[in-house]
């Protein structure tokens, strides 16, 4: 079972050579807050509700804090992740050959256009092997709509891209939720941006502090 102190050794196993840097602001702290509030392993609407008026209240946007969501709503990419990865395994297991055959012109075409030889997707290769080439094969409706949905925070940006990964780390490290190869990415992410060692703490302990699952009920009258 992965412990929040396994995220923090990977985290500082990262920071050696990283300087300190500035802490989080006002804004940054409540958006942040918000997010693992808000995300789909923790659903603390009360809890959001609160860290979304904090975030107003010093400075944020209507369109940042909804950026905010709309980043955090794509956490399900991580059962698209090793799902795939674990379906594909379990079909050699069986004796399919589904990596092994060339891929048609039609996903083909679909790798080129969103992975080609971009060095970005390496990083994730490096972290979650094999995810993107399963995903492709099993389904390309999803291998398209994965790049599409989660492309839509950084064409809107209304957040700055260091917050954006500082996010997703936050996220990835909440106690119900605890995904590694993702929290490992946006630190990398986020140090390749300028981001410090202290922010990057500070981030940890925000999503170490975040509750369990909260749940959510609805009364329909």
């Amino acid at each position: 079972m992965v412990s929040l102190d396994d995220i923090k050794r990977e985290a500082l196993e990262l920071l050696p050579a990283v300087d300190d840097g500035k802490e989080l602001d006002e804004k940054e702290i409540a958006l942040i807050s918000l997010a693992v509030r808000a995300s789909p392993a923790v659903l603390d609407m009360e809890g959001a509700r609160t860290f979304a008026g904090k975030a107003l209240g010093a400075g944020a946007s209507f369109e940042e804090i909804q950026e905010t969501l709309v980043l955090i709503s794509g956490l399900g990419v991580h059962t698209l992740m090793e799902g795939s990865r674990m379906l594909t395994d379990l079909l050699q297991e069986r004796g399919s050959d589904i990596l092994n055959v060339p891929l048609d012109g039609a996903r083909e075409k679909l790798w080129s256009n969103y992975v080609g030889d971009d060095p970005f997707w390496d990083v994730m290769e490096k972290e979650v092997p094999g995810f993107l080439e399963a995903l492709v094969r099993l389904s390309p409706e999803g291998f398209a709509a994965f790049f599409e949905y989660c492309s839509v925070p950084w064409k809107t940006a209304a957040l700055r891209a260091r917050t954006k990964e500082l996010i997703s780390l936050a996220v990835d490290s909440s106690p119900a939720h605890r995904f590694v190869p993702g929290a490992r990415l946006h630190i990398m992410n986020a140090i390749k941006l300028g981001v410090g060692r202290g922010a990057i703490l500070q981030t940890l302990e925000i999503a170490a502090n975040a509750p369990l699952h909260e749940g959510v009920q609805r009364h329909v009258q």
